[in-house]
């Protein structure tokens, strides 16, 4: 009887366990209206307001937040919750897989919920049903992911808040791979900032997200083609509210939720993320995000530093910043702040490398190898932004160093000083060969 009782207990136990998020939750008030916290710091640039209930604006590259208003609070995410769904998918199947679609995946087609109409034992394309799920926002085909990605579609959902968890979000829960309603599903403006900051990372969802329009050719159990386009007003071309440099994002909304958006813009002066949630609609969430970035754009610039960059109001100069240092292995690492406010941080290596003396031909091979490097840099450094406007001819939007995300995004890649060294080194390495070669051959030639 007493083991009864104990296995009872133990079951109560991990059963609160289980439903403390809910009532985490449960216990935050939906109505509250948040300042923006960034305004209060000393000498930054006066953010807008916004009518959504919070909002955040992230620089890609250094995860800094420029602008926050109540960015750690809870809400409901919707449909920007297919962010971690999509990234998933690219990052553990392939975009050649067939998936067949089976009553996880038809559960969820409703006549109120997206979908593209699946039907039960329909095969399609991982290609495909990524495509559906990001431009058309198929709760269905979400679903279906989601189980043939984890096997289960329970695993898919721990895989995404493990993953969560790896990027660093720490006020999200996800119940689902939709965002369909559910009181244990939520998130925060600054977790899906950095949620989709973590997705430009990966190629492949790049591509997807910059695709605003697709074209599902006809399956085992449908014959007609299924063409989509995109519904994010700032993405699609053709929209009044398109917004110059746009490079993707996803919208989404239920009762509950109100309107939520992420917006990600590149231009020459850097990557911004706008995450807005819980706006009255979406053209409300639009705007919001709008002036996000014009605030962005019209306030901020970066500058580089040893080993890094930072970002800061215009007209601030570095050296009027605060700098921490302290040792982190071989490296110092440095924390530059405005006032109290983190704006950057860099590694910078505490060790010198001593090269091996060369012979003089192994020197001459090195010089010349150093031209050609020094060549290549600067034809690599005149490179031009396919989505170049009026902003791109400040000098100080002109970045070199360390490879950001924005150069990731731009397909770029600078070489280090240790992979330069090498270069130089793998040129002197071949001169002294050829140079062996010539001597070895004109000895065999007199021998003869």
């Amino acid at each position: 009887m007493k083991k009864w009782k104990q296995l009872l207990a133990a079951v109560l136990s991990a059963g609160m366990i289980c439903l403390t998020p809910v009532q985490t939750f449960a216990a935050v008030d939906l109505n509250a209206r948040y300042e923006i916290s960034t305004n209060q710091i000393s000498g930054w640039p006066a953010g807008p307001e916004i009518t959504s209930d919070t909002g955040v604006l992230m620089d890609a590259d250094t995860g800094i937040l420029l602008y926050n208003k109540g960015g750690d609070e809870l809400r409901y995410p919707a449909s920007i919750t297919k962010i971690m769904t999509l990234l998933l998918a690219v990052e553990n199947a392939s975009l050649d897989d067939q998936v067949t679609f089976t009553e996880t995946g038809i559960r969820d087609e409703t006549w109120d919920s997206g979908n593209i109409g699946m039907k039960l034992g329909e095969v399609m394309s991982m290609r495909d049903c990524v495509y559906a799920l990001f431009i058309k926002s198929a709760n269905e085909v979400a679903a279906q992911i989601a189980e043939y990605v984890g096997g289960t579609e329970q695993n898919f959902i721990d895989m995404m808040n493990q993953r969560a968890a790896e990027i660093g979000c720490t006020n999200t829960h996800f119940a689902n791979a939709s965002g369909l309603p559910d009181a244990n599903h939520y998130s925060t403006a600054r977790d899906m900032a950095l949620i989709m900051r973590e997705a430009l990372k990966n190629k492949t969802f790049r591509e997807i997200i910059a695709t605003p329009t697709y074209t599902i050719q006809p399956t085992n159990m449908n014959s007609e083609a299924r063409t989509l386009h995109t519904h994010h007003p700032m993405f699609a071309e053709e929209s009044t509210y398109y917004y110059k440099g746009c490079i993707g994002g996803k919208t989404g909304f239920t009762n509950d939720a109100g309107s939520t958006l992420v917006t990600a813009v590149k231009r020459k002066k850097g990557t911004y993320i706008a995450v807005t949630m819980k706006a009255a609609e979406l053209g409300y969430a639009v705007a919001d995000s709008t002036a996000l970035f014009d605030y962005a754009y019209q306030n901020f610039t970066k500058k580089k530093v040893e080993g890094g960059k930072v970002l800061i109001p215009k007209g601030t100069d570095v050296d009027s910043l605060t700098v921490n240092t302290e040792p982190d292995g071989e490296n110092e690492l440095r924390s530059y702040y405005f006032g109290d406010y983190l704006v950057g941080m860099a590694s910078v290596s505490l060790a010198t490398p001593t090269p091996e003396p060369a012979s003089d031909d192994a020197e001459d091979g090195q010089g010349a190898a150093e031209e050609k490097s020094s060549d290549d840099q600067k034809s690599s450094d005149g490179s031009g932004d396919s989505s170049a406007d009026s902003d791109s001819q400040d000098s100080e939007t002109q970045e070199t160093g360390e490879d950001s995300l924005t150069d990731v995004i731009n397909g770029k890649k600078s070489l280090n000083s240790g992979e330069i060294f090498l270069l130089v080194m793998a040129a002197a390495d071949l001169l002294l060969i050829l140079i062996l070669t010539v001597i070895l051959a004109k000895k065999k030639k007199r021998r003869r």
